[in-house]
């Protein structure tokens, strides 16, 4: 199995200006520790009565893990980690994650022990205290604390070890109205959010590209972020996704993370130039990049438009370069439009309000939070749809649809629970 080669650095680390880093650093210490002695109070009430060398174990075991976490931070601040190192640091960053993530689910449980002890010394104050309630921490509670820690635990180990390149074929048959019957039956890949940067691993990539072409699609669509931050992402990968195949061609649009804003330049110039090289990367693969523009095909003796938008989200702290209303102009005589626009909150902020002639929309970026429950027919729940309406497969609000693909990659968290990377196949057919 080829390693992927390429710079990598925290991500958590990515916004922040050089010269804050290490305060940045200090601060995200002082409130792991202020987690970590939180925490340790459970363990101490566990370990009553247990050998002195076995408390020791637990406590070197404990506290070993605040002094990784710091200097792996600081390594992220100051150095570029050796480049074949590369795989290592960002397992290793990740199970620090993991590990505080179950440490925080652990000090919910004591919060609720601290608010029961609260509770019962008011009471006793000014009640009667004749019972001898015992207002010292429960060692019950500590010990469904550190169970309930556990879960996360081992959830996210597994995500991280399984699941990062199980890709997931994804089928749905869009009916749609007016369709002329010359395009029904016409197969649509979509794929989204490929991350390069992220992978560790080359060769389970390629799986998913055999995924895609044994397909034989007629249109290969891919609706952003092609990398986390950088263009050189994409070095390693350019022999894998130029191996891509569709009847009629494979259109591409930006995402959010495509345009260089999470990680700092050394100038303007240079952030330009980035982009200008993500610009020629989608040619060299042989993909047509929709920039605020379409593209008409004639299938079947049918025309349509493929329209494409830079990122625009309904969202603040994201872009807004979209140009639909430009993008659109020009279509208006064709028979069917598909519409590539990488956050799917531009749905409902745009597409389904002032172009309704737009039959469906593929978007991505939300990964489905590569962490959720998805059991066709029971649940599909993730956190991601506190924030998006739209966030994993298919929805429709009167005559126009919208898919959203759960990604093909990862970022940040190098793995996935519950929601797997996809790989999805549209058939359009008549209402």
């Amino acid at each position: 199995m080829q390693i992927v080669q390429l710079k990598w650095r925290p991500h958590y680390l990515l916004k922040v200006p050089k010269n804050n880093r290490m305060r940045f650093a200090i601060i995200l210490t002082v409130l792991m520790l202020a987690l970590d002695f939180y925490v340790f109070q459970a363990f101490r009430t566990i370990t009553q009565g247990w050998s002195s060398n076995a408390k020791t174990a637990v406590t070197i075991a404990f506290w070993s893990v605040p002094v990784f976490a710091f200097i792996l931070m600081l390594i992220g601040v100051y150095t570029n980690f050796p480049v074949k190192y590369k795989g290592v640091f960002v397992i290793l960053n990740a199970l620090v994650f993991i590990i505080y993530a179950s440490k925080f689910m652990v000090a919910l449980v004591l919060l609720v022990d601290d608010i029961r002890r609260l509770a019962m010394s008011i009471g006793g104050r000014f009640g009667n205290n004749s019972t001898g309630v015992d207002l010292s921490r429960s060692r019950f509670l500590s010990q469904m604390g550190v169970l309930l820690g556990s879960l996360p635990l081992l959830t996210l180990t597994y995500g991280m070890i399984r699941n990062p390149y199980r890709y997931k074929v994804f089928r749905e048959r869009v009916k749609i109205k007016n369709l002329p019957s010359e395009l029904e039956g016409l197969k649509i890949v979509q794929i989204s959010d490929i991350h390069a940067g992220s992978f560790t691993f080359k060769d389970p990539v390629k799986n998913a590209i055999d995924l895609i072409n044994a397909e034989n699609p007629d249109l290969v669509f891919f609706t952003g972020d092609l990398v986390n931050d950088r263009s050189e992402e994409m070095a390693d990968f350019m022999d894998v996704f130029d191996k891509i195949r569709a009847k009629y061609g494979v259109f591409s649009v930006l995402g959010n993370h495509d345009y260089g804003d999470y990680v700092e330049w050394p100038s303007r110039e240079a952030k330009q130039q980035n982009l200008e090289k993500m610009i020629q990367i989608h040619k060299t693969l042989g993909w047509r990049l929709l920039m605020n523009e379409h593209e008409k095909l004639s299938i079947n003796g049918q025309e349509l438009a493929i329209i494409g938008v830079e990122n625009y989200s309904a969202l603040s702290r994201f872009p807004k370069h979209g140009d639909l209303a430009k993008a659109h102009q020009g279509t208006e005589n064709t028979v069917l439009k598909l519409l590539l626009s990488h956050d799917p909150s531009h749905w409902d902020e745009q597409v389904n309000q002032l172009f309704q002639d737009i039959a469906l929309t593929f978007s991505g970026h939300t990964h489905g939070c590569q962490f959720g429950v998805e059991i066709p027919g029971f649940i599909k729940w993730s956190p991601v749809q506190y924030l998006y309406k739209q966030w994993a497969g298919l929805y429709r609000k009167g005559e126009q649809f919208i898919y959203v693909n759960r990604g093909l990659g990862f970022v940040g968290y190098p793995g996935r629970v519950g929601i797997l990377p996809e790989v999805a196949v549209i058939e359009l057919a008549k209402a």
